[in-house]
């Protein structure tokens, strides 16, 4: 099946009800099975600036390597290609925002977090800086695929604090990992199988620091069937929380599989085997 057959994407951002401007950005495209969500940070402009060049950037040089890659290659191969190709185009776009922040004075500091799914081969690799989150939710279970790249992260893994006061932290935004912080910076990426029915939920933290994740797990249960009503009603409920942050989503549904096309060799292997 073609990815476009195999997934439906939803996607959704909203300024929330607290700030007047949208330092957001995000993308998705179901022919490329890719979906890239980016918080920004910076003074005025800046952070929306930093994010829209992140997914400008990935969204573009993607769209032109998709049709003459990737192609022709065992899974094995395709997965080890596509975690290089995922950090070497984001290493890419960090020093195109880190560039821009160093040469134009009015955004300096600017930076970004930043959050993709690729889909391809009846799998999923992950990519992600910051504290935009990835979910999962596939049969009655709901998992947090990533994990923040944040000082409260880094509390709560040591126990300096509990869950529960988590929750209200002063430090709950300071990210220690960001897109154009530094000339270089470290991806982190992962990759899962994915099958049909699988939902997969892309968020900036205007969305997950308004709603519990119950509270999310249960949109998807009650509402999964239709995508648009998921991700219209979690926007509504991130509002009707106060809407203190923009909020960003992007929903995905795996419909059925997608594996990738095969040489004639390996066509020829699979027989013998």
């Amino acid at each position: 099946m073609k990815l476009a057959d195999a997934l439906e994407i939803v996607v959704r951002t909203d300024p929330g009800k607290a700030r007047s401007h949208n330092e957001d950005a995000v993308f998705a495209d179901v022919g490329l099975g890719m979906a890239i969500l980016a918080d920004g940070m910076g003074g005025y402009n800046a952070g929306e600036v930093a994010s829209g060049m992140a997914t400008t950037l990935l969204a573009s040089n993607f769209a032109r390597y998709m049709p003459t890659h990737l192609l022709g290659t065992g899974a094995a191969g395709h997965l080890a290609e596509a975690e290089e190709r995922l950090a070497h185009e984001v290493a890419v776009a960090n020093r195109a925002i880190y560039n821009t922040a160093q040469s134009q004075p009015q955004y300096a500091g600017m930076a970004t977090t930043l959050v993709i799914a690729w889909f391809y081969d009846n799998r999923l690799v992950v990519g992600h800086i910051g504290d935009s989150r990835l979910y999962l939710w596939r049969g009655e279970h709901f998992y947090q695929l990533t994990r923040d790249h944040s000082l409260l992260q880094e509390q709560l893994d040591s126990g300096m604090i509990s869950l529960a006061d988590a929750r209200h932290s002063l430090h709950k935004n300071l990210v220690t990992r960001g897109l154009g912080v530094g000339p270089e910076v470290e991806t982190e990426i992962h990759d899962y199988d994915v099958q049909a029915g699988d939902i997969v939920l892309l968020c900036s933290d205007g969305l997950t620091d308004m709603i519990e994740d119950a509270e999310i797990a249960l949109v998807l249960q009650t509402l999964g069937q239709n995508l648009t009503l998921a991700a219209d009603h979690l926007v509504q409920l991130a509002n009707d929380n106060g809407g203190r942050d923009n909020i960003s989503l992007i929903l995905i549904k795996v419909v059925g599989e997608f594996s990738s096309p095969k040489g004639w060799w390996q066509k020829l292997l699979a027989r013998l085997k």
